[in-house]
């Protein structure tokens, strides 16, 4: 039975992301280390699903360890600069031979039944074609990078013309360019110029590295903006090359209306659905704004504000309020908002003449508890009400005394509230009676 709960709660919570994300572009991007690993079906049966769910997917994979073995067998070196393998016209067509099969052989697993998966009998559509105009890398501090190019144009029409179509969209890292020479290019500048182009709701990077935030260096927060992706690249000593690179690459996405990028390690089973589908994900989120505000409620925000107080009303922490009383009283809310998601809310009640305000109603989601969300709101309601005139601030409760009592407040008695706060007051529920003097 608990299994069965824990599933519907779950799936609740799920859905408001299956509701957002359906009809949304999506690119993701994945190395040809990925491809070789033996998780790699079961992450094809995640985008099997995610295509499902009505999620339009445009897949960039990379297939360097592939390209290697090849000039290996042939006795080739493959020489870089600044990071960048250097193709020359010797590896070129082993190049293509390399980035081909491992093309074909993505293409082949979307492409057929997955029997005996989660995702049986799912027909999934795979589109490919020359969607990338490339142009050569070019002399760079006296080195040539001679085969090895970068994205030029995005063939927005085709991939868009695919993607309705109900296509999962598949781009190799090779580029073309208008006189038929053909350019190796790198998964990272492909994924991000599609996305960028697209202006898609995500883009996606799956890193080889095990889970940065599982390890002992220093790691990700959870969630970031571009200025402070900008601040860690200043210092690159304390996190892995690829980290960094991928950052950089976030920067340039959301600068250009890419709405979040995620850096996700792949050797965690399912980690793209755990990403997408939970409060918390695994991995790091970059947007160009914080994802967070504090704000006035709106009348649209009355279902959101129901379900975080109506638990809290059933336990009796809170005086119950039915739906017309708080659509009438919605401009005394404050609702705290994270991505989107209503997480917290607390509502003001001043009474002018005595200077003093009423803190009620202060709630905030389960899954955001303990990690400072409910001080952030308390912190807005106080400079709210002392930017109004009021020096003070009280709250009944029956249940929260210690943690007013951690924040700056004060046990008070009934007669040093205003009359009639005096007058209403439930003799029922006993509540007690907590005071703040507030200060610039």
């Amino acid at each position: 039975m608990k299994i069965a709960a824990d599933f519907v709660a779950w799936f609740r919570s799920a859905a408001p992301y299956i509701h957002t994300f359906r009809g949304k572009i999506f690119v993701i991007g994945f190395s040809g280390e990925m491809v070789t690993d033996d998780s790699f079906v079961s992450f094809i049966h995640d985008i099997n699903l995610l295509a499902s769910l009505g999620i339009k997917l445009v897949l960039v994979h990379g297939a360097r360890p592939q390209i290697i073995q090849r000039l290996n067998e042939h006795q080739l070196n493959i020489n870089s600069a600044m990071g960048i393998d250097i193709t020359d016209t010797a590896s070129l067509s082993l190049v293509k031979e390399a980035v081909g099969r491992t093309h074909l052989e993505i293409e082949a697993l979307l492409s057929m039944g997955l029997s005996n998966s989660p995702m049986a009998n799912a027909a999934i559509q795979v589109a490919s074609g020359n969607f990338i105009t490339a142009c050569p890398f070019g002399v760079i501090d006296g080195v040539d990078f001679m085969h090895t190019g970068k994205v030029r144009k995005v063939n927005i029409s085709a991939i868009e013309t695919r993607l309705n179509q109900g296509d999962v969209v598949l781009i190799a890292p090779l580029g073309y360019s208008p006189t038929g020479e053909i350019f190796n290019l790198t998964l990272e500048n492909v994924a991000t110029e599609v996305a960028s182009a697209l202006h898609v709701e995500k883009l996606i990077f799956l890193l080889d590295s095990h889970d940065h935030n599982e390890t002992e260096k220093p790691t990700l927060p959870r969630e970031l903006t571009v200025a402070q992706c900008k601040l860690i690249l200043q210092n690159t000593a304390d996190f892995p090359e690829e980290i960094l690179k991928l950052l950089s690459c976030a920067i340039k996405a959301c600068e250009k209306n890419v709405m979040r990028t995620h850096l996700i390690s792949r050797h965690t089973d399912g980690a793209i659905l755990k990403e997408l589908f939970t409060h918390y994900g695994i991995g790091s989120m970059v947007s160009r704004e914080s994802l967070e505000s504090i704000r006035k409620a709106r009348i649209d925000d009355v279902g959101s504000i129901l379900q975080l107080i109506e638990p809290l009303e059933t336990e009796g922490i809170l005086v119950r309020r039915n739906r017309e009383l708080l659509e009438i009283e919605i401009n005394r809310f404050i609702v705290f908002e994270h991505d989107g998601m209503i997480i917290g809310c607390a509502a003001l009640y001043p009474f002018i003449q005595d200077r003093i305000c009423e803190l009620a109603c202060l709630a905030v989601h389960p899954a955001y508890r303990n990690i400072g969300y409910g001080n952030r709101l308390l912190k807005s309601a106080e400079e709210i009400t002392f930017s109004q005139g009021h020096d003070k601030l009280f709250v009944l409760t029956t249940h929260a005394t210690h943690w007013f009592i951690e924040h700056g407040f004060q046990e008070g008695s009934l007669t040093e509230l205003p009359k009639l706060k005096q007058d209403l007051y439930n003799y029922k529920r006993k509540s007690k009676v907590f005071i703040k003097p507030l200060k610039a």
